[in-house]
């Protein structure tokens, strides 16, 4: 409830703080659409980092198989990080990393052979039912992740996509050592901020409005959302999986239908700054 009503306050988009501007105030420009190839172009890190603030990176890898209604690497770049930030800020005492000059978050895109992947607090990857990860990437993820990185894994759909995902992410993380388990709702990473019973089926907009508020993608082979994650030999989350749902949807099209947002933004930046917390204190 809090969570929502802190949406609606600010008028149901976090991109339209951007600039400072205040719910009932002037709408700042729609840097989108005024430079739509400059804005979602991939932005790589810097030599030196701006500042130590939170910010979130997203794996650029390459996808070997193709998925309906996705787009590989870009899936759902960059709106879910940048509203998934805005929302972290206004919800907590969090230092957000800020570029002043675009008046947004700082994100980044890395590749998983770039030695910067150690400077990232947290990666995401989306449609991972299409990554092939190369040879020359297993072990600087491996690394990564067992020096307490952080990798959340969404939007893939159905058990082609599971599959090819468990094959990939098994070549990093060896299933016989370090087995793909369910999250349930007892899980501290459910419980980190906001009390989540679940993690909720959420479908992109798009197929939301076209199937009369249908949320399974694929039918009957996408009907159940997984939760699951892989975990250290501390029991520390490494990898958290959502499968059959698309949490990112429901940050990055926060501001395209209202119907749509009342609906999924509350649940879906709940787990989202749940899943932030965690992988900053755990």
């Amino acid at each position: 409830m809090l969570l929502a009503a802190a949406i609606a306050a600010s008028g149901g988009y976090a991109y339209a703080q951007l600039g400072g501007t205040s719910s009932g105030g002037a709408k700042p420009p729609d840097l989108f659409k005024t430079d739509p190839e400059g804005f979602t172009r991939a932005r790589f890190p810097p030599a030196e980092w701006p500042d130590r603030d939170v910010t979130i990176c997203r794996v650029q890898y390459n996808s070997v198989r193709s998925e309906r209604d996705g787009s590989g690497w870009k899936t759902d770049y960059p709106y879910s990080e940048i509203n998934l930030l805005i929302r972290l800020g206004e919800m907590t005492t969090t230092s957000i990393s800020w570029d002043a000059e675009q008046k947004r978050p700082n994100t980044w895109v890395v590749r998983l052979t770039d030695s910067r992947i150690y400077e990232c607090p947290f990666l995401i990857a989306s449609d991972v039912g299409t990554i092939g990860i190369k040879d020359e990437e297993i072990t600087m993820l491996r690394e990564y992740l067992l020096k307490g990185g952080f990798l959340w894994v969404d939007d893939f759909w159905g058990t082609e996509a599971w599959t090819q995902w468990a094959g990939e992410i098994g070549k990093v993380l060896p299933p016989e050592e370090y087995p793909i388990e369910d999250v349930s709702a007892a899980d501290p990473i459910m419980r980190e901020m906001f009390d989540l019973e679940k993690v909720p089926q959420i479908t992109n907009v798009t197929f939301w409005l076209k199937n009369n508020g249908k949320t399974s993608e694929r039918d009957e082979d996408s009907a159940q959302v997984h939760a699951r994650a892989i975990r250290d030999a501390h029991r520390r989350i490494m990898v958290l999986m959502t499968h059959n749902t698309d949490v990112g949807d429901s940050l990055e099209r926060e501001r395209e239908n209202s119907d749509y947002s009342r609906l999924f933004s509350p649940p879906g930046y709940a787990l989202g700054i749940n899943v932030l917390l965690y992988s900053m204190t755990q």
